[in-house]
């Protein structure tokens, strides 16, 4: 037995709590082949873009699933039928029926072992999708770097050499126990898991456990959040330049807007949900005055509640703020058409809002986790983040939760630069070594 591989065979003798497991030089290579690979899905690319390397990828991790003894049980995306909706996004909606868009983006379920009840199964989704821009793909004996590495295609490859590990360590693993490992596609961009995940939830690709592998640092979170977005649309006439008082100007009327609701949606008393004030589009040129353009609203929340109220203040925030507008820029010729028209040009709509919040508990998968698998808790006053999670809200017989390697803003997860340590991904594959086989050793019985 090579030094290398020495820390995977962990031996039966061991409690769960001592068990250990690095990547090979085979899961590096494995890494590095995937962060290689562009994923970004078109909703994050764009229109013209070339479509993503999803199959492709899923093709490599299922061969590398098939080494550690996983097989393929299912493979593909939902016919855009499916997608017809309330809880999925427009943006979705109105991609569903384009020629490609769901097949460039499917999904893949491994099952190591046999099927079994749920009761005996854990669950574990990785999204292979990444957002877009692509960063240098490298491996410098510490530290991998390229699109993915933390979000989540490292984590999508530790979880391998962690199952791996606890087969080597558990013979019930894999008999007496079930492992599935859904890699999804459609986590990013906003699709919000709506194509990915839910499909292959309601499938019942579940388990009495699942785990959603996002960064966490190595602590379980049993919550996600959910998300709305809101949209402002001005829907108002340009005009040129030598007569901007003559068109209605929504680059200052949605920029107004933007710097209002920032103000005021930020100083809404606790406890209340961070807002993302996001994209703001009228026009690129600098010789016209642009009388359409959108602005949206990114609001999560922790639960339905806080989801309405979420609505209802971004309403009230937007009635104001048309009116303070109104008032500011009355007297100002260039602005006076847009003034006066600016409740009437001014829409909001809803491109995403009612999906589901994860916030669950179980006390025995709890101590399973903490005692057994020396897992500890996620801090309840530390926020919780939206997720394809919340897709298992409400499974009867079933614990939720998300964990995973690192964090995503000091990994810099969907920014420039992102990266992970091989020492944060050897820590989630022995995270998961241990949770598989105290769910083996000591799993909760219904």
């Amino acid at each position: 037995m090579s030094r290398e591989t020495a820390p995977t065979a962990v031996g039966v003798a061991r409690t769960p709590a001592a068990l250990g497991a690095r990547l090979r030089s085979e899961d590096r290579e494995l890494l590095l082949d995937l962060l290689a690979l562009p994923t970004a899905g078109p909703l994050e690319t764009g229109p013209g873009a070339p479509p993503p390397r999803l199959p492709e990828a899923l093709t490599v991790y299922a061969r590398a699933a098939e080494a550690a003894g996983l097989a393929e049980v299912h493979r593909g995306a939902p016919r855009a039928a499916e997608l017809d909706r309330p809880d999925v996004p427009l943006t979705v909606r109105q991609r569903a029926d384009d020629a490609g868009f769901l097949a460039c983006q499917p999904s893949l379920v491994l099952r190591l072992g046999a099927e079994l009840p749920r009761s005996a199964t854990v669950m574990f989704n990785v999204h292979l999708d990444t957002v877009a821009g692509l960063e240098p793909v490298g491996f410098d004996g510490r530290r991998f770097t390229g699109r993915g590495a933390i979000d989540a295609k490292g984590p999508a490859v530790a979880l391998l050499a962690g199952i791996r590990a606890a087969v080597a360590a558990e013979p019930r693993v894999g008999t007496a126990v079930g492992v599935l490992v859904q890699a999804v596609s459609g986590e990013e961009g906003g699709a919000m898991g709506v194509f990915g995940t839910r499909p292959l939830v309601e499938a019942g690709y579940v388990g009495a456990l699942n785990v959603f592998c996002e960064p966490t640092g190595l602590r379980y979170l049993p919550r996600a959040t959910a998300a709305a977005t809101a949209r402002l649309r001005v829907r108002g006439e340009d005009a040129i330049d030598d007569c901007p008082g003559e068109g209605h100007n929504a680059t200052v009327l949605l920029g107004f807007l933007a710097q209002y609701l920032a103000r005021e949606l930020g100083t809404v008393p606790a406890p209340r949900d961070p807002v993302c004030v996001a994209g703001l589009s009228t026009g690129p040129l600098h010789n016209r005055v642009y009388g359409t353009g959108e602005l949206l609203l990114n609001l999560p929340y922790r639960d339905a509640r806080s989801g309405r109220r979420a609505e209802q203040t971004v309403q009230a925030a937007v009635d104001a703020a048309l009116a303070a507008f109104r008032r500011e820029f009355a007297g100002l010729p260039e602005f006076v058409r847009t003034a006066a028209d600016c409740a009437r040009i001014t829409r909001l709509d809803w491109p995403k809002r009612g999906l589901p919040v994860l916030d669950n508990r179980h006390p025995a998968f709890e101590e399973l986790l903490s005692r057994q698998a020396g897992i500890h808790r996620f801090p309840d006053h530390e926020p919780a983040f939206t997720c394809d999670a919340i897709w298992t809200a409400g499974l009867p017989d079933a614990f939720t939760v998300v964990l995973g390697p690192g964090d995503l803003g000091a990994n810099r997860a969907h920014a420039a630069g992102e990266f992970a340590e091989l020492a944060q991904l050897d820590g989630f594959a022995s995270a998961v070594a241990r949770l598989l086989v105290a769910f083996a050793r000591h799993r909760p019985r219904h």
